[in-house]
């Protein structure tokens, strides 16, 4: 989805609003707070607020595709830069600006690589907002100020590249595959034949370029945040 349309223009030179944008942030007050500042840099027809993951992929599955999407990385039900991974899977054609009061350099460049289109940190201004709009607006991805690329020679940005061209059905299949769960279990929980789990067990493997389902969890777990997250000095 495109995001050069009159919602993103300014309020006042659009006359008839359009879209609707998806605020996701467990806390009330700046939910609140980033509501207000969609409308104020945005001209969206409808802001629509979620406190977890899970009311928000609801959401997603009772409308049309939002605008954009602000999401905190900081949810009660999500582990890790894994929700954000799911959410894109589910919205896949709509921008995602993370909204973090997280702003090491290794996590914006992670959040990017999973995904979002653009890193907005908490204590930004409203300008800042409008800045980052406009820019995936362009056709680019926003960075804050002071982010500094890295070199790609990170495996943990591999590895989530790799965890990010997973298919939904694939995903869920590592989730379950995480939890221990053998093929057959698998099978059950998700209503289809065994061999067709293990069509997307080898699937998966091939993708995450590993030889073992032991090593596919390893590689599902550098979504974390203890993975993802500088090592303390």
């Amino acid at each position: 989805m495109s995001l050069q349309t009159s919602p993103l223009s300014d309020p006042s030179e659009t006359k008839v609003p359009q879209g609707w944008a998806l605020v996701i942030d467990d806390h009330p007050l700046f939910c609140d707070a980033l509501e207000l500042t969609l409308r104020s840099v945005a001209n969206f027809a409808r802001v629509v607020t979620a406190d977890s993951l899970e009311r928000a992929l609801e959401k997603l599955g009772e409308d049309v595709p939002p605008t954009l999407i602000l999401l905190d990385l900081n949810l009660p039900d999500v582990d890790g830069l894994d929700g954000l991974m799911r959410l894109k899977r589910t919205a896949d054609a709509t921008p995602v600006i993370i909204v973090s009061s997280m702003t090491d350099n290794s996590i914006i460049a992670n959040s990017i690589i999973a995904g979002a289109q653009g890193f907005v940190p908490k204590h930004s201004h409203r300008s800042v907002f409008r800045e980052a709009i406009e820019t995936i607006a362009a056709g680019d991805i926003y960075k804050p100020s002071g982010f500094v690329e890295g070199n790609g020679t990170d495996p943990k940005e591999d590895h989530l590249t790799r965890l990010t061209s997973l298919t939904n059905q694939q995903a869920r299949i590592l989730e379950l595959i995480c939890e221990g769960k053998l093929n057959k279990q698998i099978a059950y929980d998700l209503s289809i034949a065994e061999t067709t789990v293990k069509a997307h067990v080898t699937a998966i493997m091939r993708k995450l370029g590993v030889q073992s389902r032991t090593q596919a969890v390893l590689v599902a777990q550098e979504a974390k945040y203890s993975k993802v997250l500088p090592s303390p000095e």
